[in-house]
């Protein structure tokens, strides 16, 4: 306490009064600890409404969120160019959009704009959830295919062996080209609250994914893929009825793949068929058919996912309504790399839109039959 209050003892002189000279002492060190506490009291006070306007400045919204991540200047460039086009640009957004430059006209998108677009493309789709997908900055892509496979056969001790080379053959899947347009009012390009990016993603996503979508799975290979439906060489299992599903006839379907594909497979039904299915039993009285009991996860039908493809037949006689497969070892799609747009300020410019030409490209085929199986309606 002496060095809190800065207190000196000192000898008093012989005639002073012991008891009053205590008394002084015991009223100095009152007085000195009274100043203290108040000045404690005084910084304390400080300390508290610091703390409380801190308080206030951290409950007012925005305190405390991440910064935005930094915008590359190819996809500022690319905003730019899709609100105001490129004779209105700065020289710097314009030679970020020329490293792009597209030969056949138009810019190059940057890779977060086709990221959504392709994000987009596959929740539509409903071919693409389930094949394997690829990229290619070529015309068309070559894959080899095992044609023979090694014959090991018994001999005797002197006999000749058997040749066992095996053999192999080449499927080309060629990359077609898939274009379209969407019109933009110009008023929505010059609010600057809009997202104009995604908007046009995600038109651009619907426009290609329902005509993709189509040609992946039913495509006759014409300008489009050839589709799952028109695999050649898949092996089919009979219904029984020519008009009315038989349950039996799918557990024969299913257990017609081959093991190493089974495990990995799913069926592929239009929603009517889909429809008819979730009232099937077994004998026990149990559904087939089971619902997803997780978000985001499909239901079932005898354990194995299923993917509702609107491409796919209705049930009638001769149609093919259900695939059993891996898709993903039985066809493949591959995206080229790269997807150009076109800005054009003038064709609708009576009407106050600008319009964006968009193409594409994408390839699909089949690459392996025996992973595949299908249910034909039939009576034999």
């Amino acid at each position: 306490m002496k060095h809190l209050l800065n207190i000196e003892t000192r000898a008093e002189p012989d005639d002073v009064d012991p008891l009053a000279a205590a008394t002084a002492a015991v009223d100095e060190l009152r007085t000195g600890f009274t100043e203290y506490r108040a000045g404690s009291e005084t910084t304390i006070t400080e300390l508290r409404s610091q703390i409380a306007a801190m308080e206030t400045r951290m409950n007012r919204p925005g305190f405390g969120t991440a910064a935005p991540a930094e915008v590359s200047l190819e996809r500022r460039a690319f905003s730019s160019f899709l609100r105001l086009g490129d004779n209105r640009m700065s020289a710097e957004e314009v030679r970020a959009l020329i490293v792009g430059d597209d030969t056949k006209g138009g810019y190059l998108a940057p890779a977060e704009f086709q990221t959504e677009v392709i994000k987009g493309i596959v929740d539509l789709s409903p071919i693409r959830q389930a094949v394997r997908v690829g990229s290619t900055s070529a015309g068309s892509v070559i894959l080899p295919k095992l044609t023979g496979r090694p014959t090991a056969s018994w001999v005797g001790e002197d006999e000749e062996r058997p040749e066992t080379t095996m053999t192999y053959g080449q499927i080309e899947i060629p990359v077609h080209e898939l274009a379209c347009y969407i019109d933009v009012s110009l008023r929505l390009l010059e609010d600057s609250a809009i997202n104009v990016e995604s908007e046009i993603a995600t038109e651009l996503s619907q426009e290609f994914a329902i005509k993709e979508g189509a040609a992946l799975s039913n495509g006759d290979g014409a300008k489009k893929p050839q589709g799952v439906q028109r695999m050649p060489g898949v092996a089919e299992v009979v219904n029984g009825s020519a008009t009315a599903l038989n349950p039996d006839r799918l557990v024969a379907l299913m257990y017609a793949l081959p093991a190493q594909y089974r495990s990995n497979a799913s069926w592929l039904m239009n929603g009517t068929t889909l429809g008819l299915i979730m009232t099937m039993k077994d004998g026990q009285g149990n559904f087939l058919w089971q619902p997803s009991y997780q978000a985001g996860q499909p239901s079932t039908l005898l354990g194995r996912p299923i993917i509702e493809d609107p491409s796919m037949p209705d049930i009638a006689n001769g149609a093919y309504p259900i695939q059993f497969g891996d898709f993903s070892k039985s066809y493949r799609v591959f995206d080229r790399v790269g997807m150009s747009v076109l800005r054009d300020p003038y064709t609708q410019a009576t009407r106050g839109l600008v319009r964006f030409h968009a193409r594409r490209r994408v390839g699909g085929g089949p690459v392996l039959a025996e992973a595949l199986r299908k249910l034909k309606m039939s009576a034999s």
